[in-house]
Parts: structure tokens; C-alpha cells; sequence
């Protein structure tokens, strides 16, 4: 299957708030205690995520979660995150085992994270997201923020912002 629009319809996938196209594939049935003041959370969700050459880029955003990414299917996907101290990473989700690419990636949560589609019609992965995924615990970054926590990343980081001050 190499048509990006023939993937979104075979994985019912819809647009993501940050970019691209998704659906949940697993909720966990098991529900634990995060710890006080925290609510109860899912022990474990999954999505699949798609970039395309129309909408080739996922918005810096923080989630409260770990997040394991797992390279699937068509062209390489190019993750950024930036710790909390402001360090820059730059990963490569894709096929070249061995080479300049990997199959996975994890990302702690309270990092920053963006991806965006290096090349190409599309670029699927899947994310396992550990406590489970809930909206509450996911917010954009916006350059407001950049500029004010690690102002010397703003030229970096700001175009991976997207066009959004939310």
C-alpha cells in the first residue's frame, strides 16, 4: 500500500490536533493510581500516527506520559525533542536498520517533541503511551514559552511551533 490517503481510510485515521492523522488502537482495561493529587490512568494506550506530504508535520508539544514511537511503514520521520534542561535531539524513525535511522524512540514525558515527514508521500508510526494517553496531559509549546525557558533555542524550535499560540 503506498497511497497515504489509502492507508487513512484502511486505519480509519482522522486529524490530529498537532498534525497528521491518527487513531487510538488499544486502551488498557487496568486503571492505576498515579499518586496524590493525580487522577487514576490507564496503564497503557496506542495510537497510530501518520504524516503525509499535505500535513508533514506534528506541532511541539509536551505530554505528561512516556512515549515509545515504533517506525511502521513508507518514509523516514524526523523526531525532535528537547529535555527539560533545553538539550536538543534530533531522531530518525525509518527503515535503514543499522544506518542513520532507528525503529524506535522513547520520549519522557515532560519533554518537548515535534516530528515532522523528511521526504516523500508519507511516513506511518505507531506510539505506545505509558500511564495511558489522556488530552489533559498533552499541551502545545508556543513560542512564547521557548523564548521565555530556553530563548537561545527560539530560532531552533519556532517553526516547530506551527502557526498556533495555543
Amino acid at each position: 500500500m503506498t497511497d497515504a490517503q489509502a492507508i487513512i481510510e484502511a486505519l480509519d485515521l482522522k486529524p490530529h490536533p498537532e498534525g497528521g492523522f491518527f487513531r487510538r488502537t488499544y486502551s488498557s482495561e487496568t486503571i492505576a493510581p498515579l499518586g496524590v493529587g493525580n487522577s487514576d490512568r490507564r496503564l497503557l494506550s496506542c495510537i497510530c500516527y501518520l504524516l503525509t506530504s499535505e500535513c508533514p508535520m506534528g506541532r511541539l508539544h509536551v505530554n505528561r506520559s512516556d512515549i515509545v514511537h515504533f517506525y511502521q511503514l513508507g518514509e523516514p520521520i524526523e523526531c525532535t525533542i528537547v529535555s527539560p534542561a533545553g538539550k536538543i535531539e534530533r531522531i530518525i524513525l525509518g527503515p535503514e536498520v543499522g544506518g542513520s535511522h532507528s525503529l524506535q524512540l522513547t520520549v519522557p514525558g515532560g519533554w518537548w517533541k515535534a516530528s515532522r515527514l523528511l521526504s516523500g508521500s508519507y511516513g506511518l508510526i505507531s506510539e505506545a503511551v505509558s500511564p495511558g494517553f489522556e488530552y489533559d496531559d498533552m499541551r502545545f509549546v508556543t513560542l512564547d514559552e521557548i523564548e521565555s525557558t530556553h530563548p537561545a533555542l527560539a530560532d531552533q524550535l519556532g517553526p516547530l511551533c506551527g502557526n498556533s499560540s495555543t
